[in-house]
């Protein structure tokens, strides 16, 4: 692993690290592994390193204001999620430019594989790998989230931010710390029926995207529900795509959940099938027996 920090043309800092397969060369692809919201790349180090050891070139990488990449304090610190589309810019770059003319496909952990419409690098995404992403609009989400999530946003979250300057969210037990800017334009998206394709406008840059979208959503999953799935992959409405239902029983596991799938107490199982899931994106790639 090497973990290094880039800067973003607008000068922020974002922490990166790099895993890279033992004789240090891609042999099917480079993977992008964009994470969900409030976690922090940490928790996917334990799959990207197996996933080097397959042969993929791995990237990981916590946006501005977060983890790796969090100033002393968040209190005024300026970031949106344009600003974390930004930083994955940055990243898919110098991934790239590593990468030696092999594909880069992108996995993308809820809000990972939310973004990449709004992507100035997304012509450079050869597919994506959807993980218990969806919509996040507020009446698409879990029956148990859905009851309790509008004094989230209408309460919580105006009060929550007002007073410390950002979103206190490991102090109050939801989501993590976030800016200010970033957990308020999430709000905006999670209240509007269309998500941020209504919200920002920008249905057509994600209509015009046609790389190949497997999209891998949990009878279980605790935030997310199936349809929500099936809203974000509309959202992509030119792109060839399909959705797949994963049950723990599937798995021989008691849960999956919406953080399940990168626990390595699934690299036997569902681990094993992301090569067949990647390597079945790209048209000129064999899968593996």
């Amino acid at each position: 692993m090497e973990a290094c920090t880039l800067t973003t043309p607008d000068g922020a800092a974002v922490a990166v690290r790099f895993f890279a397969p033992a004789d240090a060369t891609p042999h099917h692809a480079a993977v992008l592994i964009g994470g969900a919201m409030g976690v922090q790349q940490a928790y996917y180090v334990p799959f990207a390193r197996w996933l080097a050891g397959e042969g993929f070139l791995v990237a990981t990488f916590d946006y501005r204001g977060c983890g790796d990449s969090r100033p002393g304090s968040l209190r005024g610190f300026r970031a949106d999620l344009f600003d974390w589309a930004r930083d994955t810019d940055t990243v898919i770059e110098a991934l790239a430019a590593r990468a030696g003319g092999v594909p880069l496909f992108l996995i993308g952990h809820s809000l990972g594989a939310q973004l990449p419409g709004l992507l100035a690098q997304r012509e450079r995404i050869a597919g994506l790998l959807s993980v218990a992403a969806g919509s996040g609009y507020w009446r698409d989400n879990a029956p148990r989230l859905k009851r309790i999530v509008p004094y989230f946003w209408h309460v919580a979250v105006p009060l929550a931010t007002a007073l410390c300057g950002y979103f206190p969210g490991r102090r109050l037990g939801k989501v993590g710390d976030l800016p200010r800017g970033v957990i308020l334009q999430w709000r905006r998206w999670c209240l509007h029926p269309r998500y941020h394709v209504g919200v920002e406008g920008v249905g057509a840059q994600f209509a015009a995207l046609r790389f190949p979208i497997v999209a891998l959503s949990m009878t279980d999953d605790e935030l997310m529900t199936e349809r929500g799935t099936h809203t974000l992959v509309g959202f992509y409405a030119n792109a060839p795509a399909r959705i797949e239902r994963i049950a723990p029983g599937d798995v021989q596991a008691p849960r999956i959940g919406h953080f399940g799938f990168f626990r390595e107490q699934f690299r036997p199982t569902l681990w094993q099938r992301t090569l067949h899931w990647l390597h079945g994106l790209h048209p000129h790639q064999e899968t593996p027996a």
